[in-house]
C-alpha cells in the first residue's frame, strides 16, 4: 500500500522516525534507570500481529525508521520474528535496536539475520569495575566482545551509548574520546530526570558542554545533521574514523528538531518522552480493516504534541523510568 500522507504537526515538525517499545521487562540494574531492577508487570505486551498493523500504518505515514527498545528488547523470545515482521514493511528502511548487550555474541547473527541493520550497544564505562558500579551486572568483557562482532557482521551503523554520569564516568571522557577515535561511533545522552531519580538526577548530572569543550579542544569538529537522525550533534575528527554524539535535552531549542514519535510496550503513543502519558493505540490494532481508524487516530493525536518539554520547571511528565517507554 502507498503512503497517503506524512505526519506533521502544529510547528512543521515532521516524524520519519518511530520508537517503538517492545517490552519494558530488564534484566540490568543500571543506577540511571533501575537501580533496584524490573518491578513492574512482564506481560500484556503488544503482540507480532498487532506489531504488524502499527508499523503497516505508520509506514503508510511516511515513517521510514523503526529503533526497536525496551527496556531489554531482545528478551522477548519473539524478538526475531518482530524483527523480521518490521524489516520486511514496505516503506520502512531503517530497522534499529539498542540492547544492553546481553548475550550479544552468540545473538548478533541473528539480529542481522532478521533485518535489524543498525545497532546501538549501550555501555557507561570503560573497565570492568566501572561497568559493573553503573549497570550493577559484571558482563563487561561480553558486552565488548558483542560490540565487536556487530562492526565486523556489517550494521550500519553500530553506535556505543553511554549516559554522561559527573562522578561516576565523566572523568573517563579522555578515554571515551580516544576509543572513539579507534574508528567508534560513541553517543553520550545527558542524564535526564524522570519521577523516580530526583534524587540521583542531583547527584550525578552535567552538562554535556563539558563534552563540547572537550571535543573542540581537542580539534573535533560538528558535522551536519543527516536525515532522519536522532537528536544527537554529531562531531568527528580529520584524523580519526569514528564520531561523538552528544543528546543534550536541557540544550537550547532542543526540541524544535524533533523527528520521532514513541510507541509503548503495551501500545500508547507518546507524543514526547516527557508526556503526561501515552494514548491508547490498541483499539485500532486487532483488526487488519481498521487501519483507516488508526492513521486518522495518530493524526488527530499529533495535534496535541507540544513545541518541547518541561524538564528545565522539573516537569518529567508520566514517565518513572527510561525502561517505561523505551527512553
Amino acid at each position: 500500500m502507498s503512503q497517503d500522507r506524512i505526519l506533521m504537526d502544529r510547528f512543521g515538525r515532521t516524524f520519519p522516525y518511530l520508537r517503538l517499545s517492545i517490552t519494558d521487562v530488564c534484566n540490568f540494574k543500571c543506577s540511571y534507570c533501575l537501580p533496584d531492577g524490573y518491578q513492574g508487570d512482564p506481560d500484556g505486551f503488544l503482540g507480532v500481529d498487532e506489531i504488524r498493523r502499527l508499523v503497516r500504518v505508520f509506514a503508510q505515514l511516511g515513517t521510514k525508521k523503526i529503533r526497536l527498545t525496551g527496556g531489554e528488547p531482545t528478551l522477548r523470545k519473539d524478538f526475531l520474528e518482530i524483527a523480521e515482521v518490521v524489516s520486511s514493511t514496505p516503506g520502512i528502511e531503517t530497522v534499529a535496536m539498542t540492547t544492553n548487550g546481553y548475550k550479544l555474541p552468540e545473538r548478533a547473527q541473528s539480529f542481522f539475520d532478521a533485518g535489524v541493520n543498525a545497532i546501538n550497544v549501550s555501555i557507561d564505562g570503560l573497565t570492568p569495575e566501572k561497568f559493573h558500579l553503573i549497570t550493577g551486572k559484571n558482563r563487561f568483557e561480553e558486552v565488548m566482545e558483542g560490540l565487536r562482532l556487530c562492526q565486523q557482521i556489517g550494521f550500519k551503523p553500530v553506535k556505543v551509548n553511554a549516559v554522561l554520569l559527573k562522578d561516576l564516568n565523566h572523568t573517563e571522557l579522555d578515554a571515551f574520546i580516544a576509543w572513539a577515535s579507534t574508528g567508534v561511533n560513541l553517543r553520550f545522552i545527558e542524564l535526564m530526570e524522570t519521577g523516580e531519580n530526583r534524587e540521583y538526577f542531583d547527584a550525578h548530572h552535567i552538562s554535556g558542554q563539558v563534552l563540547v569543550d572537550q571535543l573542540e579542544h581537542d580539534g573535533w569538529i560538528e558535522a551536519p545533521r543527516e536525515a532522519w537522525a536522532g537528536p544527537a550533534r554529531v562531531w568527528k575528527h580529520p584524523s580519526h574514523g569514528g564520531s561523538v554524539g552528544l543528546i543534550a535535552p536541557y540544550s537550547k531549542d532542543f526540541c524544535t528538531t524533533c523527528n520521532r514519535l514513541r510507541v509503548s510496550a503495551r501500545g500508547g503513543l507518546h507524543l514526547c518522552l516527557f508526556g503526561e502519558g501515552g494514548h491508547d493505540l490498541r483499539p485500532w490494532l486487532q483488526r487488519d480493516s481498521d487501519a483507516d481508524r488508526l492513521k486518522e487516530e495518530i493524526c488527530q493525536l499529533l495535534d496535541l504534541k507540544v513545541a518541547g518539554h518541561g524538564l528545565h520547571q522539573h516537569n518529567t511528565g508520566a514517565t518513572p523510568h527510561f525502561a517505561s517507554i523505551g527512553g
